[in-house]
């Protein structure tokens, strides 16, 4: 019997994504000149801020796009606005890494029509210890420590909608419902597809009180529940589709597989990087989410358009 053909792939918009990625390249698309550089006054007690999070939060978008310390930083901003013809002040170095503990990052998003599809999966990220390779040629020389990354992304547009960062020693289940939480309220959530990670009651309750669809597959060796909550109820189900048609048939019919798409988006976290360079846990958090918002800021200039042919 022979082996079936690989499918195969065409990309339908290769001008338009040619031209999104030559943008992508470009320095001030970063810079907008009716962002407000200098912060208002607040009125509260001590000293006021000079810079507004808009500034700061352009100056550490740049640190993390080029992956540059924050002394360099400040001088390729400086050389950025000079481009611009803009004659604005520029934050220091002190500045820049003492305003990162306390940024709300912005992170920008489109929304497609209808419900809004989530999938959902977490990877870690390390701060600290040696490389991969020098672990291996020399051995592990002290600590190495790393964090964990979880993120909830749209499958119409592939932008990430809400992100978590916790210690690594947190599980996944327990942060799928603050990462629903960070989805505004009147947005309808129809789907939500995980891997088997996140087969909780915690998780399939969370999602239900969404009014969404949990695509969860079931632990193995995993039995039914309680019927005492519509939690459990959706989740027997799941359970006896899955011994009733099998596993491989549910994830077909279900539409689970798409899930891989955020598996690839986790790449696309780490091609800033594979290490994070703050050491504060509230400076770490703001590093990630705008890898986030830069991430999202490239599907916006425009994405691939790929359709099965065969």
């Amino acid at each position: 019997m022979s082996k079936p053909s690989p499918a195969r792939y065409r990309t339908m918009n290769w001008s338009s994504y040619t031209a999104a990625l030559r943008r992508r390249g470009s320095l001030l698309i970063w810079l907008d000149r009716e962002m407000t550089w200098l912060a208002p006054p607040d009125g509260s007690p001590g000293r006021p801020a000079v810079f507004s999070e808009a500034a700061i939060q352009f100056c550490l978008t740049i640190k993390v796009l080029f992956k540059l310390p924050l002394r360099q930083t400040t001088g390729m901003v400086a050389s950025l606005l000079k481009m611009a013809g803009l004659d604005w002040a520029v934050p220091d170095y002190t500045t820049l890494c003492r305003r990162q503990k306390t940024l709300v990052v912005q992170i920008p998003y489109r929304r497609a029509d209808g419900p809004l599809n989530l999938l959902v999966d977490s990877t870690g990220i390390k701060f600290l210890g040696n490389g991969e390779w020098q672990a291996r040629k020399h051995g592990v020389q002290g600590r190495r420590q790393w964090r964990k990354v979880h993120l909830a992304m749209d499958t119409a547009t592939s932008d990430i909608r809400a992100v978590e960062f916790t210690p690594s020693s947190d599980g996944d289940s327990p942060v799928l419902p603050e990462l629903l939480d960070q989805i505004p309220e009147g947005e309808e959530i129809g789907a939500v597809t995980a891997d088997g990670a996140y087969d909780t009651r915690r998780c399939h309750t969370a999602i239900l009180d969404r009014q969404a669809t949990p695509i969860i597959p079931i632990r193995k060796n995993g039995r039914p529940w309680k019927a005492d909550c519509p939690a459990s109820c959706a989740r027997n189900e799941t359970l006896r589709a899955t011994r009733h048609y099998g596993r491989a048939f549910w994830k077909r019919w279900t539409g689970y597989h798409v899930r891989s798409r955020i598996e690839a988006k986790m790449r696309c976290l780490k091609a800033f990087g594979e290490r994070i360079a703050a050491r504060h846990p509230d400076s770490q958090t703001a590093e990630i989410q705008i890898r986030v918002a830069l991430i999202n800021r490239f599907n916006a200039l425009g994405a691939a358009e790929i359709v099965r042919v065969a």
